[in-house]
């Protein structure tokens, strides 16, 4: 293997003044000769590692380098001793120094000793080493880089850049990416490439790209359809809102791996279709396919999103009595969901109390959620004191429970304790797709190039509704305010700007899609309702919590979610 032929002179050019050692550094010292002691010795540097490996803990080492000075040193004396020692060139090694100088702002060390790396031509399976590395460090941008200047690719190398994008959240870049490969390369995407280009496309629930990778799929006699590809296809067609694709997936596919099954009845379950999702568990049942835990907490939580409180209990005892599957701590959060959305707060409390495991964040902010629904202040206070990490969405739905109740005062507490604490309300954001393009509101945005028409037909829709018939539900707002005032706030969050918006920019009679990062709130729940039987629209939206199907002033969550 070459060496990179960077002199500890030059490493120590750029090296930058310490400070007097303190304890912490000396720390980091310590540390530091501890995990490079074996490159002292006789051992054979490995090429691959685990995390015994001494490659593991220099590279964890590495990884622990930040940006304070005491780090830059020893980083820097770190890089001197790797490079003594002629270990300079390994990939993985190569990686984590050069994330380790961005991580300690020392980004021009960082370029020149990749490019320097890549000017020696190091092969495509070096190559695809510190892609992997770079990516598992979070730096796409310069992962990016090195496939960029690579002198040799093969498909893991595009594969590592794809998966490596979707580990990242960015799945724009991962859909792009594929879209490079097929476009400058003439390597050919593989199961691999699709089931990762199927993952991006069910996070951002883009349908559109979803049926452009399952159509590639397909083309010049397709590729092998395994399991962990059907699984992603309907799970894919699931998530971005088109469930009767899902299920025509599903039943043209080999349904021989309980993955596919477990696609299915989430899907369902994600689209408040329970009955749906029970009769698949029975099928699955018939052609003698165990299910597993996923099975089970797929089909609580489509009995929980249509309120069937004894169905859920029924297969809550079932994984155990007959599958002999022992509930884990998702099953006993699925269930205190289950009771608290059917209004059985203090049940739901007293299964938390009795659990065998300890209760997570997930399961307290569950029961904070269904003590607002069901306006209980004193469980909502409970559940709070056991959020040790209580987060903005928590305090919020607290004041949300004060406010509901009139208790102003309370209300007006939280309040003061959230700006004293530093603690902001998260921005709830929708998007939706149109021309290829994703467009992105949050509440009141007014940033976006067509906001003139956008605020226009929004007014608009907001009269005409009201004339049929429309109130607003104002008794969540978080003020002691008039009810002009209230209707002010409610009126401009970000799903009615992006309901406006695929409005506006749609046929009339064609399907509008939106995505939103927060659970939808009642009012625009209803009023998108009264929008859908007023324009004759379908309006599908997918919020954190599962897809709402509004059609004829209906939704398909039944006014339950």
């Amino acid at each position: 293997m070459q060496r990179i032929s960077i002199s500890i002179s030059g490493i120590r050019r750029f090296s930058v003044t310490s400070p007097s050692p303190s304890s912490a550094s000396n720390h980091v010292t310590l540390a530091g000769k501890k995990a490079f002691s074996f490159l002292d010795s006789d051992q054979t540097f490995p090429r691959n590692y685990h995390h015994q490996s001494p490659l593991y803990k220099v590279s964890s080492f590495l990884g622990s380098c930040k940006s304070q000075s005491n780090s830059k040193s020893v980083l820097l004396q770190a890089h001197a001793h790797i490079l003594k020692l002629g270990y300079g060139t390994h990939p993985t090694l190569v990686a984590s120094i050069v994330a380790a100088y961005r991580r300690c702002n020392l980004p021009h060390i960082a370029r020149r000793l990749l490019t320097r790396f890549l000017s020696l031509s190091p092969g495509v399976s070096n190559t695809n080493l510190v892609i992997e590395s770079l990516m598992i460090n979070g730096e796409c941008g310069l992962a990016k880089k090195v496939l960029r200047k690579a002198s040799d690719r093969n498909v893991i190398t595009w594969n590592l850049m794809i998966g490596g994008y979707v580990r990242n959240v960015q799945y724009e870049e991962a859909l792009k990416t594929l879209k490079d490969m097929i476009s400058f390369s003439d390597i050919k995407p593989n199961k691999f490439s699709f089931a990762s280009a199927l993952a991006a496309c069910a996070r951002l629930g883009d349908l559109n790209r979803a049926k452009w990778v399952h159509s590639l799929m397909m083309t010049d006699g397709g590729v092998e359809l395994n399991p962990i590809l059907c699984t992603a296809l309907v799970d894919v067609y699931a998530k971005c809102g088109h469930i009767k694709t899902s299920r025509e997936v599903f039943y043209g596919v080999e349904r021989d791996d309980v993955s596919v099954w477990n696609a299915m009845i989430t899907g369902f379950a994600t689209h408040g279709l329970a009955e749906e999702a029970i009769r698949v568990f029975s099928e699955m049942e018939g052609q003698h396919v165990s299910p597993d835990s996923i099975t089970f907490l797929g089909m609580l939580t489509a009995c929980s999103h249509c309120g069937l409180l004894e169905e859920g209990k029924g297969y809550f005892d079932l994984m155990s009595q007959r599958y002999s599957i022992q509930p884990k701590l998702e099953h006993y959060g699925a269930m205190v969901d289950l009771l608290g959305r059917g209004g059985k707060v203090k049940e739901a409390y007293e299964l938390i109390e009795s659990m065998p495991v300890e209760p997570d964040l997930v399961i307290w902010r569950s029961l904070l959620s269904s003590s607002r629904t069901y306006k209980n202040p004193k469980l909502a206070e409970t559940a709070i004191q056991n959020l040790s990490k209580a987060r903005s969405g928590d305090y919020v739905l607290l004041s949300n429970i004060y406010s509901s109740t009139k208790k102003w005062e309370s209300a007006q507490k939280v309040r003061e304790l959230m700006k004293r604490e530093g603690i902001r309300k998260a921005k709830g954001k929708s998007w939706v797709e149109f021309g290829g393009v994703i467009h992105r509101f949050k509440a009141g945005d007014a940033s976006h190039v067509e906001t003139k028409g956008i605020y226009k037909l929004l007014e608009e829709l907001i009269q005409r509704t009201k004339s049929q018939g429309f109130v607003p539900v104002t008794d969540l707002v978080l003020m002691d305010v008039s009810e002009e005032e209230k209707e002010e706030n409610l009126n401009y969050h970000s799903e009615k700007l992006a309901l406006a918006f695929g409005i506006l920019k749609s046929s009339p009679g064609s399907e509008v899609r939106i995505q939103k990062n927060i659970r939808m709130c009642s009012d625009c729940h209803n009023w998108i309702k009264s929008v859908s039987r007023l324009l004759n629209r379908v309006i599908i939206i997918r919020d954190r919590i599962r897809f709402h199907r509004f059609e004829d002033g209906l939704c398909s969550c039944k006014d339950y979610w």
